[in-house]
């Protein structure tokens, strides 16, 4: 990866058992942000895209638990949620869509939104500028 960061993901004690179960734990779940990259993984789930596939950056939360717990997608607009808990969290549109929910990438995101224990962060990690190849 380069040199970069690592977010770790915000585990609320109270779905942590049932996300373990999905291979979701602290060790296995992570962001990490490098001048060209951004990578997800999130168990046994990850994503991989070019910093220049991003087009947007928003923070929000909170958010209602049984929306963003575990790995989700987005009736509304095929989006990927990796969620481990509902207090906030940052959502990352792209420009051309991406695999994560399922390893065949016949299903691909428009977006991805991650809850991780330092949102602000990660948003101003990705909102630098992306070195050029």
């Amino acid at each position: 990866m380069g040199e970069g960061k690592r977010f770790g993901f915000d585990f609320d004690e109270r779905y942590a058992r049932v996300l373990a179960v999905l291979g979701v734990r602290p060790d296995r779940a992570h962001v990490d942000v490098d001048g060209q990259a951004l990578r997800i993984r999130f168990g046994p789930w990850t994503v991989d895209t070019p910093r220049s596939n991003i087009t947007s950056i928003q923070v929000g939360g909170p958010f209602v638990p049984w929306k963003v717990i575990g790995a989700r997608v987005s009736l509304a607009d095929g989006g990927l949620t990796l969620g481990t808990a509902a207090r906030r969290g940052v959502c990352v549109r792209l420009r051309t869509p991406v695999r994560g929910i399922e390893p065949l990438g016949l299903l691909r995101h428009r977006g991805v939104t991650v809850t991780v224990a330092d949102p602000d962060g990660l948003a101003a990690a990705l909102e630098a500028a992306p070195e050029t190849a």
